[in-house]
């Protein structure tokens, strides 16, 4: 079987990073992988040893080329179905070119927006199948009028042999200036309004009074950058509240933290609560979207935009180290019973199996990833 796979994300997390884990396992049980990607992404320049790559410019929604450059692809590789994984500039487009080069669809749909109940029917008529990363994303689609018959769940998956509870403080101290002995506080995630970063920062002053010594990591990027860089200056918070940006080295370093906070108004499900729970940290997030999915007995759940609670959730946490190690051993034992990448890679080829009506292959779940 081979499958076109096109994701027009730019940067190796979320979304993308999941495109890589399943590539990586199909081309292990072998399958046979296409990928249409943007040449800025990193998987342009990875995803050679797993996939035949075509790289090419993204240029959104309006970018018609894109269903014509989609086909071309198509007819020369001979696929025998389309995946698309983004959703801008791919899912309409993309199930476009599917429908005229008459093959099976397939959309993974990874955010939890609401979707107009008038224009629903049409887009999702495009497709022969929808992939939700959660339960939350199927009830959004099945509210817009998506058949459930058409939905199936599949979670987004971590690798837990690269996240793992690997603790070196020592590391952290030399490589952010943060003392051994400090608690830390850490919020992966863009830098966008949806991530609700203003409810943490507004939280802060209550858990700062009751733990002066807790310092907190902010890692991503986004356009809210200079926005949340100048509240902290203006809260006088210099050196105890850090924009550390994207980091390559985030296996290193969340192992490191005493408590992943994720105030998210939306979530798909949340890559980053995935991560932070297979290296054994506790969480704190919003019962909103697919995050009750990930934050089970391995942390707290408030809710959204309430930072009262967000407060004292956290503040909670941070004074019992106790309960924070044993949310720490739950979320490590929920990442490998439900959250792995062999589970992630089995569902969609069960779902690959069922639109080409070829009888679906034992399971193999011993999928390696690098």
């Amino acid at each position: 079987m081979k499958i076109l796979h096109l994701e027009t994300g730019r940067h190796l997390y979320g979304g993308a990073l999941q495109v890589r884990y399943l590539m990586q396992g199909l081309a292990r049980l072998g399958y046979q992988n296409v990928l249409v990607c943007d040449r800025r992404s990193p998987l342009a320049q990875t995803g050679s040893d797993v996939a035949r790559v075509y790289p090419m410019q993204a240029r959104g929604d309006l970018d018609l080329t894109l269903i014509a450059r989609v086909l071309r692809v198509m007819h020369r590789e001979r696929v025998d179905l389309l995946h698309l994984h983004s959703r801008r500039g791919a899912d309409v487009l993309g199930g476009l070119a599917g429908r005229l080069g008459r093959r099976p669809v397939l959309l993974t749909r990874r955010v939890d927006n609401p979707e107009p109940a008038r224009v629903a029917p049409l887009k999702y008529a495009l497709f022969d199948h929808v992939v939700a990363i959660s339960r939350g994303i199927v009830g959004v689609l099945e509210s817009a009028g998506v058949a459930p018959e058409q939905i199936s769940c599949v979670p987004s998956a971590v690798d837990t042999d690269l996240y793992r509870p690997q603790r070196d403080r020592a590391w952290l101290a030399d490589a952010v200036g943060i003392a051994p002995r400090q608690l830390v506080i850490g919020m992966v995630a863009q830098l966008i309004p949806r991530k609700g970063h203003r409810h943490l920062l507004a939280a802060l002053p209550a858990v700062f009074a009751r733990h002066p010594d807790a310092q907190v990591v902010l890692l991503g990027r986004g356009p809210l950058h200079d926005a949340l860089q100048a509240d902290i200056d203006a809260r006088g918070w210099q050196g105890r509240v850090r924009l550390l940006g994207f980091r390559d080295d985030l296996p290193r370093l969340l192992p490191c933290l005493d408590l992943l906070v994720h105030p998210a108004e939306r979530e798909g499900l949340g890559v980053s609560l995935l991560q932070a729970a297979a290296c054994g940290v506790p969480i704190v997030a919003s019962a909103a979207g697919g995050m009750p999915e990930a934050v089970r007995d391995n942390g707290l759940l408030v809710p959204p935009a309430d930072v009262p609670a967000l407060a004292g959730a956290m503040t909670g946490l941070l004074g019992d180290p106790v309960r924070r190690a044993q949310m720490g051993l739950a979320g490590r034992r929920l990442m490998e019973q439900a959250f792995s990448v062999p589970a992630m890679v089995a569902g969609n080829v069960a779902v690959y199996h069922r639109l080409l009506a070829q009888p679906a292959p034992l399971p193999r779940l011993a999928v390696e990833t690098d």
